[in-house]
């Protein structure tokens, strides 16, 4: 416990510098008081924190989206998915009628009159089935010498499980995540076969040597694309942090695991530096070292704002919302209508409104009080006053889509890409070595394509092990 001081043995002097330093002091706990209760009160709503992140204090739900005044459920016009009776069934099994309801007189002789039919649709019983692949042995006629046959390409040690079996372990593991011991369960159960864990790691190993390809591909159509979403998230692999990278386009899906969130990661990624469209992302510095056009997401700038108002009473920060949602709903407006730009007075007075709002602001930021002890670096700043200031500086940046109405409003493409990896940090905790992490996010890549393309996922798996991964530049155009 630090020794009292004795006032009395101080100079008028003395004591105003002890004043001035506890007054500094207080002011510095104050503003870390403020800080701790603001991040406290960060959440999935005001923040780029995951809904997961809430537990039993999850905000109320607070949409920034319009209303659309429509019921949940299928609206009026949409296709129904009932159940209906089939023209061809696989199966026709009569029940025939012995005797009268009323009288009881035996009908067994009396011809049929018609039938009511009902249709029950099952799946048979699953069995698995060994298929013996023969290659035949000749010896030529003519310089006596023994040739053989060729295997399929997918046929290739003395005993092995087929695409079927192997489509459906990928299937079960990489796409619906099924942890190795529920998965071994499944197959059981499901088809009465017994695998191993050594089994279903050796399948994952050989669909991510048979999608090298696929691999070179998409990061190709990602490059030529003229918008691609960029994003990057933690990834736990072993007891060590690193980072799950993804570039996604509405029709493809890459994922790079790197041991680093920044430039390097980037490099090593080896898209950006080759992009030359509009690469939409979250505003992270790395992203600016490169020589593209940059749309930053206007939900992470939101949530922002919605933190500044609620958090420190910023009156600005509820303005600019409601004047990025209102630019977002014309924009949105004139995209279904089938227009391509903008009326440049509509662009005019969004691009008025947005800066008049930021200089207004100005005077309601929040001041860091200065130290007076010297250190390296510039001065900080207070989180208000660093998301003003981005505003400001990417201005552009942030308008983007509002400019050219090709261009979208947030980055919730590349956030989608990225729930599912992160889904499957949840299920597991953890990837257990960097192979395996390097294999998820490979295949999980193919199957993301697969979907945002319309094929069927366990078609697709099965094609990848017969050697006949789909192009997805070439199915994308078609």
């Amino acid at each position: 416990m630090p020794t009292p001081i004795d006032l009395s043995t101080l100079t008028s002097a003395q004591k105003d510098a002890l004043i001035m330093l506890l007054l500094e002091k207080v002011d510095a706990l104050t503003q870390q008081v403020q800080e701790l209760q603001a991040q406290l009160k960060l959440n999935s709503r005001n923040s780029s924190k995951p809904p997961s992140s809430d537990g039993y204090g999850k905000p109320k739900p607070k949409s920034t989206r319009a209303k659309s005044g429509k019921r949940s459920g299928g609206q009026p016009g949409h296709p129904g998915k009932t159940l209906k009776m089939t023209a061809h069934p696989d199966h026709i099994v009569d029940h025939a009628l012995e005797a009268c309801s009323s009288c009881g007189l035996d009908l067994s002789t009396v011809p049929v009159l018609g039938f009511e039919a009902r249709q029950v649709f099952d799946i048979p019983p699953i069995k698995i089935e060994a298929t013996e692949h023969r290659a035949q042995i000749k010896a030529c006629p003519c310089c006596r010498s023994r040739s053989k046959a060729v295997f399929p390409k997918h046929v290739n040690q003395s005993v092995q499980y087929g695409t079927e079996v192997q489509g459906v372990v990928i299937y079960l593991s990489q796409y619906q995540m099924l942890p190795y011991a529920r998965l071994k369960e499944a197959m059981a159960d499901l088809f009465q076969i017994h695998l191993s864990e050594g089994t279903v790691n050796n399948i994952l190993t050989r669909a991510y040597h048979h999608l090298a390809q696929f691999d070179s591909w998409v990061k190709d159509m990602v490059i030529d694309s003229k918008v691609a979403h960029f994003d990057e998230s933690g990834l736990r692999v072993g007891k060590q942090l690193q980072w799950l990278h993804v570039a996604a386009t509405e029709h493809a899906t890459y994922y790079r695991r790197h041991v680093k969130r920044g430039h390097e990661a980037m490099m090593e990624m080896g898209i950006l530096d080759g992009f030359k469209g509009y690469a939409v992302h979250d505003c992270w510095a790395s992203y600016f070292r490169f020589a593209i056009l940059h749309v930053l997401c206007g939900a992470h700038f939101l949530r922002e704002l919605i933190h500044a108002h609620e958090q420190h009473q910023q009156s600005w920060a509820e303005k600019l919302i409601t004047c990025l949602l209102d630019a977002k709903k014309e924009a949105d407006e004139a995209r279904a209508k089938g227009v391509l730009m903008l009326d440049e007075s509509r662009i005019n007075h969004y691009d008025r409104r947005y800066s008049r709002i930021l200089r207004e602001g100005r005077a309601e930021l929040p001041v860091v009080p200065i130290s007076t002890t010297k250190k390296r670096g510039r001065a900080k700043q207070h989180k208000v006053k660093n998301l003003h200031d981005r505003l400001f500086r990417y201005k552009a940046e942030t308008l983007a889509f509002l400019y050219d109405l090709t261009l979208p409003f947030d980055n919730n493409l590349a956030e989608r890409d990225v729930r599912m990896i992160k889904a499957k940090l949840k299920i597991s905790g953890c990837f257990r070595s960097e192979q395996g992490a390097d294999i998820f996010c490979r295949i999980r890549g193919y199957i993301s394509t697969a979907k945002k393309q319309g094929r069927n996922v366990l078609d697709s798996l099965r094609e990848s092990f017969q050697g006949q991964a789909f192009n997805p530049a070439i199915a994308s155009v078609g």
